[in-house]
């Protein structure tokens, strides 16, 4: 997927475990496929998962994980990973690795929910208890999308909407995106956000209810508008309502949580369109719902 993405396969695994927690070295090993864009996963005996990233730049993300994650779990009405080990670099994996307590379920189906209305109840009640969470407290990290749309997002944005012409309706992606950026701006306080509420960051038990979210590596504090961005992603059309009502989202809201979904899926889509199909295709089904969401409610 990425031209510096490391060379990560079950014998690299194997030799850090062994290296490092040698009280797990007898475990068996088993890479989870996963169509993921950031971490390799492999599963360690029956209760834990081993996260090494693909490639540099997720230092931060883990310290923050760890530091953080026991603090939130608490406050959640479902599970979120649980950390339990931190890898150093070695073996030629040139940055940190992770280990965390493996969590059941299967990620969300895009296009086929069995129970959406009850995903979308679960979903907006992890939000509204993530946000309500004290944000307050000193160190807490700022997440890198809880930022105004035009300070770093609209280049990227133009860029990748110009890779797509053709591809897509990038004359109307382009409408929905300006759209956000013309709304008015979040003024509220800073608020917790998980920061990349997508499908693969889910888990829903046999019954299609909401059991786990996971991959915190975005999270942190500052506009919580990106959390809605889960409406378009895992939620078909008509659970949007009610998502929405039980979330609390106004008209601005919602306008700026639709934009940065489309931006969000329009540079997956230009970045993994030839390297990871099924990114991909979750990825165009976004768009989708978005230019038929905008041609029905052009306004909000």
């Amino acid at each position: 997927m990425h031209a510096d993405q490391a060379d990560i396969d079950d014998a690299l695994v194997r030799r850090l475990i062994a290296g490092q927690f040698p009280e797990w070295s007898g475990l068996p090993v088993e890479h989870v496929d996963s169509p993921g864009t950031v971490n390799a996963l492999y599963r360690l005996g029956e209760d834990m998962v081993v996260r090494l990233p693909l490639r540099a730049g997720s230092d931060e993300e883990i310290e923050d994980e760890f530091a953080w994650l026991p603090k939130l779990a608490a406050h959640l009405p479902v599970t979120i990973p649980e950390p339990l080990a931190k890898g150093a670099p070695a073996e030629g994996l040139d940055w940190l690795w992770s280990v965390y307590r493996w969590l059941d379920g299967s990620t969300p189906t895009v296009g086929a929910i069995a129970r959406p209305r009850e995903l979308a109840a679960d979903l907006a009640g992890f939000i509204t208890a993530l946000r309500a969470i004290d944000a307050t407290g000193a160190g807490a990290p700022r997440c890198s999308r809880g930022v105004p749309l035009g300070e770093e997002r609209d280049q990227a944005t133009r860029k990748a909407l110009a890779q797509l012409t053709g591809v897509i309706d990038a004359e109307a992606a382009a409408s929905v995106w300006q759209q956000a950026l013309d709304a008015p701006p979040y003024e509220g306080p800073d608020r917790w956000m998980h920061g990349d509420l997508q499908p693969g960051n889910l888990l829903v038990s046999d019954t299609g209810r909401l059991a786990s979210v996971i991959d915190f590596g975005l999270v942190g504090i500052g506009d919580p508008t990106v959390d809605l961005i889960t409406a378009w992603y895992v939620l078909p059309a008509a659970a949007r309502p009610e998502f929405r009502a039980a979330v609390g989202a106004d008209d601005a809201s919602w306008v700026r949580g639709r934009g940065l979904a489309m931006s969000i899926a329009l540079m997956e889509l230009s970045y993994y369109r030839e390297t990871n199909p099924r990114m991909a295709t979750t990825a165009r089904h976004v768009i989708g719902e978005i230019l038929t969401d905008h041609a029905a409610r052009p306004n909000g």
